[in-house]
């Protein structure tokens, strides 16, 4: 993942709104809190009206999208990774 740019890293913390250092733990809950937030199906019973639904639906499905992309995205690049500590020891 070279191709990977502080402003990216940047944009990942912020969505996850994560300050450095993160820990697995921090990234974890951040993801599951904000996924529980912005989960689609939370928005059935919000309105009667089908197109306010919808839109509500897609930003859900959308902030859900972002919020997975930024969570692998931090989880490959600050997370250590104790596969590769393991199969090379220091």
């Amino acid at each position: 993942m070279s191709d990977v740019t502080q402003e990216d890293v940047s944009h990942a913390l912020e969505i996850l709104g994560l300050t450095l250092p993160v820990t697995p733990e921090t990234l974890a809950r951040s993801r599951r809190v904000l996924l529980y937030t912005w989960d689609p199906a939370r928005y059935s019973n919000l309105t009667n009206n089908p197109k306010k639904y919808m839109q509500a639906y897609k930003k859900a499905e959308e902030m859900t999208k972002l919020i997975e992309a930024a969570h692998a995205l931090l989880a490959a690049v600050l997370v250590p990774d104790e596969a590769s500590r393991d199969q090379h020891p220091a």
